[in-house]
Order: C-alpha cells, then structure tokens, then sequence
C-alpha cells in the first residue's frame, strides 16, 4: 500500500524549473532513494512532500493528505530532518527533545530514543558541543520524537566521517524495524545501494528511473566479470564452451572471464575440473555508479 503519491510534480523558480513532471509512490514500510547530483531537484521534491514548498502543479498525497490543504495533521504524522537545521548553540539535547515533543500529541518517549541513538550521555550536553555524529543523531530523535509513520532524511550522513556515516546507516535501518516508512535523499551511491529497497533516480528537474538498486545496475549491464591468474594454461575454448560465458580475454598474466548468471560458481567448477588454481580471483560487476552515469549522462558530483 503506498503512503506517499506524487503526480506530475512541478515546482518553478522564476524562469527555473526545479522540477519538472516527477511522479513516484513510496510503499508503506520501505526505505525509498532519492538519488541524484546537488541541483537536481532533489530537496525541492521532499520539502513539497513536506508541505513547505507549494506545488506550482500535481498532486501530492500523504497518508491520503494534502500537504498544503492539511499541513496540521500532516506535522503529526511526517518527521523530518532537513538537510540544513541548526539549533541555538546553547540550547541542551535535553531543552530540544522537551520542546519538539510538546508539538506533538502522542510523543514518543524521547528518554528511549536517546537510548537508541546512543546519546543519553550527552542529554545535558548543549548544541554546541556536539560532534558532526552527534548532532547528526540528536536531528535523527527530533525528527523521531512525534511517532511519526513517515520520516524524510535528506543528505543524512553528508560531513560525517566514514564510520559516523556506517553507524547513521545501521540506525536508519533501526528505524525502518521500528515500521517507520522512510524518504531517504542522498547523493551518495554506496548509502543509497546499502539501505534502499527502491530508488528514483532524478537528474536536472526530472524522473530518470525508479527500480531497486540491482533492477538499476541490471537495466544498463548485468554482466559479470571474473579475473584471475591461471596457476596452468587453459584453452579459452574450455571457459566459453559454458552457458554463463560470453567472452574470454588475456590481460597480462591473468584472464578476464566475462559472463551473466552464476559466473563465479561456473568458472571455478571448471578450472577445478581442469585441475587449474585461479589465483587473486576477483569478481567485478557493474555499480550503481557506472548505471547512474549511463543513465544520466553525467557523474554524480557533475
């Protein structure tokens, strides 16, 4: 059952066009990508699900609610964290929570979400003194502490080193078990291939694709690549006699075996058979990067 449906979503700027024409439905429980390079619309998109942009024309529906039309009940049901929020530098973890949560009229137990997100040693902290991670986290419980049904996080782990970003994956995940359906923009291809079920891939102002991350690579290239050092030689001919097999090539001293299915399992059954050792096998396959790149045109910090 979708929870979110955008129709024809256009939001202009002037002579601008922000976005043009974006249409997608986020499933109840999953964790939905936007995926897409700075200026491509991105935000823009989630802040009219939000309800604080106004469409310049579509629909949006959120729990079958108008964002403008019913901003009031939307608030209790959709958290956020923006991609850009600060709180007064002074104000302590502890202030912030007791305030966001008297917005709400079924709060969540903020003491637990601190829990949860690892800061209750920090509750009497003041904003300021927060690291990246931490401040990334405390965004996290806000946008958490009104039980929300929906949360919207955009470019969550942006600035953080790489494992406060691991660890900020490991708790969206968290949240997703705790049955929050989760909006996920981001322009990180690794994020994006490691959390989301779906993605809509959008590129200046429009919808490129929308498939699960695999269903992406898949469209452009589902081949794989095996690359070893054979300990013996081997006829090619062996190695393409297999189904899996498309080709075979000779780089250097290794082979590039290049294939669909179970490559991997084929390959290595057959060089066994032939009493071959492959040496620093690797497998390569097309990413999510190279299928961004061929259905955009462009990379993803272009």
């Amino acid at each position: 059952m979708a929870i979110i449906e955008v129709q024809n979503l256009v939001k202009r700027y002037g002579d601008h066009t922000a976005v043009n024409g974006i249409s997608f439905a986020v499933e109840q429980g999953e964790i939905f990508g936007i995926l897409g390079p700075n200026g491509a619309g991105k935000t823009t998109t989630v802040e009219c699900v939000e309800g604080l942009r106004s469409p310049d024309g579509g629909t949006i529906r959120v729990a079958g609610l108008d964002p403008q039309r019913d901003s009031d009940e939307l608030r209790q049901l959709l958290g956020a964290q923006l991609q850009e929020s600060e709180l007064p530098e002074k104000m302590k973890v502890r202030e912030a929570l007791e305030l966001y949560s008297s917005f709400y009229r079924d709060p969540a137990d903020w003491r637990e979400l601190l829990a949860t997100l690892n800061l209750t040693d920090k509750i009497d902290a003041q904003f300021r003194n927060l690291s990246g991670g931490q401040k990334q986290r405390l965004s996290i419980a806000l946008a958490l502490v009104g039980n929300p049904k929906v949360a919207v996080l955009d470019e969550l782990t942006t600035g953080l080193d790489p494992q406060a970003r691991r660890d900020t994956w490991d708790l969206i995940e968290t949240i997703r078990d705790r049955g929050v359906t989760i909006v996920l923009v981001t322009h990180f291809m690794e994020e994006a291939e490691r959390l989301c079920d779906r993605l809509a891939v959008v590129n200046a102002g429009e919808l490129v694709a929308l498939d699960s991350p695999a269903g992406l690579v898949a469209r452009v290239d589902d081949r794989q690549r095996v690359r070893f050092r054979p300990s013996a030689p081997i006829d090619h001919a062996v190695l393409t006699a297999l189904p899996e097999v498309m080709s075979v090539e000779r780089a250097g001293s290794q082979l590039v075996v290049t294939g669909t299915g179970n490559l991997l399992l084929a390959v290595t059954t057959e060089l066994a058979r032939n009493q071959v050792v492959a040496a620093d096998l690797r497998v390569e396959q097309t990413s999510l990067d190279d299928a961004f790149v061929a259905l955009t045109g462009r990379t993803i910090d272009a």
